[in-house]
């Protein structure tokens, strides 16, 4: 809007419509950098596959928020990566780079200043540089080990001014690099949790039921002469539902549940002198401590139950757990 230009007035059709015109102008962006795509992206791949240092990423501006994001995708899926500001690597931090390393430059013109001072460099120190930009007779294109076209029709600003389709595009580009890298590399579901452990994911892949369940003195356990009463106590004590029937080599004997309790008030026993053992639940199911936490979830939604005992190879207790348990660890 020029100074003392009145704004236009815009129905909240107008508003939709603009914005659908945008997203179509990203999406031409993205198709034309797909139908770009050549040998020239799998060469890229293999680079950074066979790179035996870190994959640095740089750029300016905009193009510089997309590289840090790329490098975080890289580093988060097996390749060692990260962000290299060109303005801060002139002034000290190139140092931070070493010849076993890569360095993927962004700028849609391939004329940025910053970038092209690193140039020599790289070529001295003997670092690779895929550049990735809008124009392959720029002069980062040209000077570049490897370029990338990452070319669109327009921008989406009205202007064609604000980095907008083109950024999305160069984003896309590289997502789909960092995702064909990672199959090349095989990196599984298990490698990802182990780079993401404080993630939903991760928690569910790398926690143990080790980790999540109640140990030693926490461990709701009886002996078999207890009575039914004296197991309620303990499962009060506990508060985990339920109460292990263990030997005096705290072997697993059976189990006393809340469901165990129901039926035995059905059938109006003493509880003050029935021992547990006449109603405890036998061969009960259990769990490894060395299994998955989301095993264990698996077990209890199959089985329908809300615990589970935790025994040893010798089918000694060494643990329980609930469902409450697993809930807080996030596993559920």
């Amino acid at each position: 809007m020029t100074s003392g230009s009145t704004p236009r007035q815009y129905t909240d059709a107008d508003l939709i419509d603009l914005g659908r015109q945008a997203l179509d102008i990203e999406k031409r962006g993205i198709v034309a950098v797909t139908e770009q795509l050549d040998l020239t992206f799998a060469t890229a791949c293999r680079m950074v596959l066979a790179t035996q240092g870190r994959v640095v990423l740089t750029g300016m501006g905009k193009s510089g928020h997309i590289a840090t994001k790329i490098a975080a995708t890289l580093a988060s899926t097996g390749t060692p990566s990260f962000y290299l500001h060109p303005a801060e690597a002139i002034h000290g931090d190139i140092g931070m780079i070493t010849n076993q390393d890569l360095v993927i430059a962004l700028s849609y013109s391939g004329e940025n200043s910053e970038i092209i001072a690193l140039i020599p460099i790289f070529k001295r120190l003997n670092v690779k540089l895929i550049a990735v930009t809008g124009q392959p007779q720029s002069t980062m294109a040209k000077q570049a080990d490897l370029h990338l076209n990452a070319a669109v029709p327009s921008e989406a600003c009205p202007m064609n001014l604000a980095p907008t389709a083109s950024t999305t595009a160069a984003l896309a580009l590289l997502d789909a690099m960092a995702v064909t890298v990672l199959r090349l590399r095989g990196f599984g579901a298990e490698d990802f949790a182990r780079s993401h452990p404080g993630g939903s994911l991760g928690r569910k892949l790398l926690l143990k039921v080790k980790d999540v369940m109640h140990q030693n003195d926490a461990i709701p356990a009886v002996p078999p002469t207890s009575t039914i009463s004296g197991g309620l106590l303990e499962m009060s004590r506990k508060g985990l539902g339920m109460t292990a029937v263990v030997d005096a080599d705290h072997q697993l004997l059976g189990l006393f549940t809340d469901g165990d309790l129901r039926r035995t008030l059905d059938k109006r026993l003493d509880v003050h002198v029935t021992p547990l053992s006449d109603v405890m639940t036998r061969s009960p199911i259990t769990i490894g401590p060395e299994a998955m936490a989301i095993e264990a979830v698996s077990i209890m939604e199959k089985k329908r139950i809300t615990a589970l005992v935790v025994v040893d190879a010798q089918q000694r207790v060494v643990g329980a757990l609930n469902v409450h348990d697993l809930l807080r660890a996030g596993v559920m």
